[in-house]
């Protein structure tokens, strides 16, 4: 006779980000075995009827328990943020062991797996930020840690205390494509964002609203298209992260028209948050400040096109949970200027009810497409896929049941991070993850947390299928195209 298996789920409607199929799901030691309409018995039954059973989130774009380049403190450390990730659907998150200038790589990452281990309530595995490309970092730490599984980098095109010049960001690129990993970009102009900051400053222009302001339309735009530019020398894959608005989408579909592997992200502030929510009563509107800023209804739209046209990739949450207190956002006091106030909106728990209620509910994205950019496309891009990110057999059994029809209004109450507000307070979502299963353990059931401190596994990441190089360059200089070359 055959062995029960750990936990069935029965009854239940599948998605993947190809597939919709009703069967029933087998899942032993953690992992899924046998999907058929009827499996057998299991120790524990989960009835799904009526209800979407969809591939755990994958949000390959969080700060947790991380410092910011001022020194601010996000008020979720590995415990808190997790526990708000699984109450909304997410199963794996890939936050950032950040580098600040004149750190050790190999430092960073010890602190911050020290971090992580104790608290965190599901999988989880961490990208870099590099800050600091010295020869050491580049040639001796980042190739052994690519090793170890971290095979994403983030860098930085602003913010003084990140920002790397050209020739800094060629060099990455290039490190990167020899090592067969990929570099994400936070694209932005940093001396169109500093220049328009001092005028608006020099003319009194202190409000938060001024954030949007100074943060340009063109600044992103710019930034991105010379990003891909460096990207397209190198011949590396680059993918742009937190698109806000139509210069840097149509910059980056121009690329991906051209055949270069550019890959583009989007957040749900871009969806549903405008600049005129930084334009609130005194301070309030530094809840909503973040970088790039929120655009306009026009801006919004773009992004819907974005994502239903396949410029995007990804949808993560940027979630960035800096309090609306003196301890962050407000650490330089309630006169504060613009250029003063924590960047950065919460979002991780909101981020899949948001999109589906918005994007599946009201018929702009399939539920396949849902699946794509919110879990399979982010594995895959990460280097987790198949292990992660889709609902088959051998995979880990990641997974939330979905009520499509339970409407919720969002209060801060609802919700689990610590951050201690919402920028969504108010608004009404259609459907929910009412059940969450990580690596075959319910983790949440009926509004629960049943998920131990330390209970999430990291996880060591392959070299993606995305970043590697396109190979078209020829081994030498080509002085009659002249666009590019490789050592």
């Amino acid at each position: 006779m055959a062995e029960n298996f750990d936990l069935v789920v029965r009854n239940g409607t599948i998605a993947t980000a190809s597939d919709i199929i009703r069967c029933d799901v087998g899942i032993r030691d953690g992992r899924i075995v046998a999907m058929a309409e009827d499996v057998g018995p299991g120790t524990r039954e989960l009835d799904a009827s009526g209800k979407l059973v969809l591939p755990g989130g994958v949000d390959s774009h969080c700060h947790i328990e991380q410092a910011s380049s001022s020194g601010v403190m996000t008020a979720d450390d590995f415990y808190t943020g997790t526990v708000s990730a699984c109450f909304g659907g997410t199963t794996t998150v890939i936050p950032f062991a950040a580098q600040m200038r004149g750190q050790s790589l190999r430092e960073v990452v010890d602190a911050y797996h020290a971090c992580a281990g104790p608290k965190a309530v599901i999988d989880y595995a961490f990208h870099l930020i590099i800050s600091d490309p010295t020869p050491e970092a580049m040639g001796q730490e980042l190739p052994a840690l690519i090793a170890d599984g971290i095979t994403s980098f983030k860098v930085y095109m602003t913010y003084d205390a990140l920002k790397l010049d050209d020739y800094q960001m060629m060099t990455v690129l290039d490190e990167a494509r020899r090592l067969g990993a990929l570099v994400m970009v936070h694209a932005e102009n940093h001396d169109v964002i500093r220049w328009l900051a001092e005028k608006l400053l020099e003319r009194g222009h202190r409000a938060p609203k001024y954030h949007a302001v100074a943060h340009a339309r063109v600044a992103e735009g710019e930034a991105t298209s010379r990003a891909i530019q460096l990207a397209k020398l190198t011949d590396a894959p680059l993918l742009i992260v937190h698109v806000s608005a139509e210069e840097a989408t149509d910059a980056i579909r121009r690329a991906q028209t051209e055949g270069l592997k550019i890959y583009g992200e989007t957040c749900p502030q871009y969806l549903f948050l405008t600049a005129q929510d930084l334009d609130r009563e005194g301070m309030d509107g530094a809840m909503f400040c973040c970088s790039p800023p929120p655009r306009d209804a026009e801006a919004q739209e773009a992004i819907w096109r974005g994502l239903k046209n396949g410029t995007f990739q990804v949808f993560s949450s940027d979630h960035a949970p800096y309090r609306f207190d003196e301890t962050a956002k407000l650490k330089h006091g309630p006169n504060a200027h613009f250029k003063q106030i924590a960047n950065g909106v919460p979002g991780l728990e909101l981020r899949l009810p948001l999109l589906f209620s918005e994007g599946v509910r009201k018929g702009r994205i399939t539920l396949n497409e849902f699946v794509a950019l919110t879990a399979t496309n982010a594995a895959k891009l990460y280097g987790l896929f198949p292990r992660k990110g889709t609902i088959a057999v051998g995979a880990d059994a990641d997974f939330a049941i979905w009520d499509p029809d339970r409407e919720v209004t969002v209060t801060y109450d609802l919700l689990h991070d610590a951050v201690g507000y919402t920028p969504y307070e108010g608004r009404t979502i259609t459907g929910w993850p009412v059940t969450v299963v990580s690596r075959g353990r319910v983790v949440v059931e009926d509004g629960a947390l049943h998920a131990e401190r330390g209970s999430g596994a990291y996880l060591e990441c392959e070299k993606p299928e995305a970043a590697r190089p396109l190979g078209r360059l020829e081994p030498e200089i080509d002085p009659a195209r002249n666009w590019g070359f490789r050592l």
